[in-house]
């Protein structure tokens, strides 16, 4: 096997590639120094296989993603792309999405995990309260020791598919909090405001089993973050570009800053917007609502000029009901919905149109808080 120069650096620097280059299976050695007084040597050659000349050189130019990294702080004014997983394979698959879209927007991943702990809220007698801590206290640890070891795979499962160019490689960091997932989510969302949050979700028959309770629907309802849903088995779907998308309007000004927001997302890509306008209020007649939406389109027409817009009507009744036959006809990849915030009683008695199609239809979908 013929051998290369990758690069020629100092004695110190040419052994930190080289001992990066072997922790990811690739045999460099080292040429041209004078072992006996390496601190001297004014150029040390790195040399490798030819053959893995392509993975080495996306090792090197991104040593920092490759290196062993730890919890990381996000950094201040930082693009982050936050993904919350269980580590189940429709959470890796929304974690691929992720990578992707995070390799467009040059942001860095976070993977967030909790778990709930093994804590015991019946009364104790004060002569079992140590007894009980410190049980408690193993089983916290050993539970922690658990999601980071899942974590590590995650993330070493990813870097291989960086490595074999998969997926663009992106800078990541990750945390593990014990507490309940959606609280935690929603909780990380307000203090940390990351760009988009994306999550997988399961097939429409499971998710009708667990309606209650759901992560993601929880997740939809309360965060003020884009929240980008991706269904189980849509590990084909490239969310990098989509090429149609079907957008549910309002047929008010919150939907132009909605359609603004997906602009900002795919700033370069030439989509197309079907409007599929559901007005709120009865005020709207067939005629007046076909009027607003055609004036919608042409004004976004002008304003986002690599998308292309067309409305189709429908009504609150059937929208959902029809949702598979636009999908036909249209060929659309994504869903897009303006979230507006609900309380917690609106949320149980009159959940909004994201929650609903969240668990009526396997269609990824990125909602928008408006």
């Amino acid at each position: 096997m013929r051998l290369i120069t990758l690069a020629i650096h100092t004695y110190e620097r040419a052994l930190a590639v080289q001992r990066l280059l072997d922790a990811e299976g690739i045999k460099a050695t080292l040429q041209n120094v004078n072992l006996e007084s390496p601190q001297v040597a004014s150029g040390v050659r790195v040399r490798i296989n030819e053959d893995d000349l392509p993975l080495a050189l996306r090792i090197v130019e991104n040593e920092d993603i490759f290196r062993q990294h730890s919890h990381a702080a996000d950094a201040c004014h930082e693009t982050v792309v936050a993904v919350p997983t269980d580590f189940s394979d429709h959470a890796f698959n929304a974690a691929c999405v992720a990578a992707r879209l995070a390799g467009s927007h040059g942001a860095r991943l976070h993977f967030l995990h909790s778990f709930i702990g093994a804590r015991f809220t019946d009364n104790i007698q004060l002569s079992d309260s140590l007894t009980y801590e410190v049980r408690e206290t193993k089983d916290m640890q050993e539970l922690t020791d658990l999601a980071d070891a899942n974590m590590r795979q995650l993330t070493e499962r990813l870097r291989e598919k960086m490595k074999s160019g998969e997926l663009p490689v992106v800078k990541f960091t990750y945390n593990i909090v014990e507490g309940v997932p959606e609280d935690s989510i929603v909780e990380y969302s307000k203090t940390s405001q990351p760009y988009l949050i994306v999550m997988g979700t399961r097939s429409f028959s499971r998710k009708e089993r667990e309606m209650i309770g759901s992560v993601t629907a929880e997740v939809l309802d309360q965060t003020r973050c884009s929240v980008l849903t991706v269904p189980e088995g849509s590990d084909k779907f490239n969310f990098a570009i989509p090429r149609s998308v079907l957008f549910f309007s309002n047929l008010d000004q919150e939907d132009i800053l909605a359609i603004d927001s997906l602009y900002r997302f795919y700033p370069d890509a030439s989509i197309k917007v079907t409007i599929v306008h559901v007005p709120r209020s009865s005020r709207f007649t067939d005629r007046v609502a076909g009027q607003s939406a055609m004036a919608l389109s042409d004004y976004c027409s002008r304003k986002f000029t690599h998308f292309t817009f067309e409305t189709v009507p429908l009504t609150p009744k059937t929208a959902l009901k029809e949702l598979r036959h636009l999908r036909d006809e249209h060929a659309f990849d994504m869903i897009v919905i303006p979230n507006r915030r609900k309380n917690a009683f609106s949320r149980m008695f009159n959940p909004g149109l994201a929650h609903k199609i969240l668990f009526q239809a396997d269609i990824p979908m990125l909602v928008i808080p408006v």
